[in-house]
């Protein structure tokens, strides 16, 4: 009997370690590496790219024949493979959907035998606290694929380092190091997030961060139709309203909570509905903390926005608001976020720089793409000027800041060679609202000079007929393939 009872133990230990060793062989075969060859645009030279690079990074194949990744290890592709584990064939891949808000993407390959023997993995749900996690993926330091595990730390809303978004991200103390990027964060053989960022800080050891189901959810609904809208927005700025005499300032009694708004944008949902000063008290039914949080599972807490998140574009979200002590519900529709709130643009991926050229000036918007060409360093190597506008609100009045980038040295700017990063104010006393509308302005110019001054009064002159004539050498000389970038002026035709 005890042989027997052996026996039965065995088989059952042989029988589960095969379960275990086919769970991971389909896990393996779904994970897959990515190939990138991208060249970025050289926002020096706007119409020129930088030397193109070689990077790799994961992914994992979801239902559909679709591999979902990130998007930055996709930013700026010119070329891009897949491969499968264990396979030396490398396939030609192409982006069917980008959000790098999210930094997810979404990859197809042409060639479906590509798929033939992996099966799909599905989306599962967030981990709870010190829940054990394995992340799988092709890092650096070897070419076989790598699987780690680690531990859920803690989720809550993080800024996002490829694109500076601020949505719910996990924390994990697996290794991850480049090449993971993209690769899936695997409990009970189901993706609960997506790599995309490791802490380089030097202060921290095997600290990363994943994707978190809700934002992984968000992105492939938003694919449906191929157009990216986005994470909506309502148009408000709060702060956190943990002042005691601060709350008495609005009304608040003691048991109320909540956060203060500090602005409203023009034409954004929030505008005609908020009122500045007013008290946010609650989301969707989330009660909003005086430090702006939200308990968004049992014990857990995240910024408010998590509240907001949950939408897309189009959908209804109720507010409660204390307005001068009176308690109004609010409901408003969420929106597409505005181009920028600040009058810096974020960093833009697969884009074309724009530029104008003028009595050869380079003019071109600021954004960050431009102030990160100082390298990784642009926080201290940056121009002040640049830094400083970061903090400054659009408005209706001036949406983005156009700069004088530098002079292409010619007879027309004589006097002015050595000028370069220069943030304009008005052109001919007209104040600057942004860079399409400053480049009709100039384009449009019948004056006899055009002047260009900053908020401090300096100026810079062109003779206007002289630039007219001096383009086409300045073009030439400089090997400029044209005085302005591609699709300047479409839209103002369109219209």
């Amino acid at each position: 009997m005890q042989l027997i009872v052996a026996a039965l133990l065995t088989l059952t230990c042989v029988s589960a370690m095969a379960d275990t060793e086919r769970q991971i062989k389909r896990l393996k075969s779904a994970v897959v590496k990515i190939y990138t060859t991208s060249a970025p645009p050289d926002y020096f030279t706007p119409w020129r790219l930088l030397n193109p690079k070689q990077s790799s990074g994961s992914g994992a194949v979801i239902s559909g024949q679709r591999i979902l990744t990130n998007a930055h290890v996709l930013a700026d592709a010119r070329y891009i493979q897949a491969q499968k584990n264990g396979d030396p064939k490398k396939y030609l891949a192409r982006v069917a959907f980008i959000s790098h808000e999210a930094d997810l993407a979404i990859l197809e390959v042409d060639d479906k035998t590509f798929f033939d023997g992996l099966r799909p993995l599905s989306l599962g749900k967030l981990p709870d606290p010190l829940q054990e996690v394995s992340v799988f993926g092709y890092p650096f330091g070897g070419n076989a694929l790598s699987i780690t595990k680690g531990i859920l730390s803690r989720v809550e809303h993080q800024y996002y380092a490829h694109s500076g978004a601020f949505l719910l991200a996990g924390q994990i103390d697996a290794a991850i190091n480049p090449g993971n990027s993209g690769g899936p964060v695997i409990v009970d053989q189901k993706i609960v997030g997506v790599v995309m960022q490791a802490n380089t800080s030097g202060r921290a050891e095997n600290l990363g961060y994943f994707v978190p189901p809700s934002v992984i959810r968000h992105v492939l609904k938003d694919a449906t139709d191929g157009f990216h809208h986005g994470f909506p927005d309502l148009g408000f700025r709060t702060q956190n309203l943990e002042s005691p005499a601060m709350k008495n300032a609005y009304n608040l009694n003691r048991d109320q909570t909540g956060a203060l708004v500090a602005k409203v944008f023009d034409k954004s949902p929030a505008s005609g509905r908020l009122q500045v000063n007013d008290v946010i008290l609650a989301i969707d039914g989330f009660t909003i903390a005086d430090d702006r949080t939200i308990e968004f599972r049992p014990d857990q807490r995240t910024n408010f926005k998590h509240a907001i998140d949950q939408y897309h574009i189009g959908d209804k979200i109720e507010l409660t608001v204390s307005r001068h002590g009176e308690i109004k519900e609010i409901e408003l529709t969420a929106g597409e976020r505005l181009t920028s709130y600040s009058l810096v643009q974020n960093e833009q991926f697969d884009q074309v720089p724009r530029y104008y050229i003028y009595g050869g000036i380079v003019f071109v918007p600021l954004n960050m793409n431009l102030i990160k060409r100082w390298g990784r360093d642009w926080h201290s190597k940056a121009p002040v000027d640049f830094l400083h506008a970061r903090n400054r609100w659009s408005s209706n009045q001036q949406r983005e800041l156009v700069v004088a980038l530098k002079v292409l040295a010619a007879d027309v700017n004589l006097g002015y060679h050595d000028w370069k990063n220069w943030i304009l104010d008005t052109i001919n006393g007209t104040p600057i609202r942004d860079f399409q509308s400053f480049s009709e302005l100039l384009r449009n110019n019948t004056a006899d000079h055009v002047i260009f001054k900053d908020d401090d009064g300096y100026q810079l002159v062109i003779d206007h007929q002289q630039a007219l004539a001096a383009e086409p050498e300045i073009l030439e000389l400089y090997r400029i393939p044209g005085s302005h970038s591609v699709g300047l002026f479409e839209q103002q035709a369109a219209d």
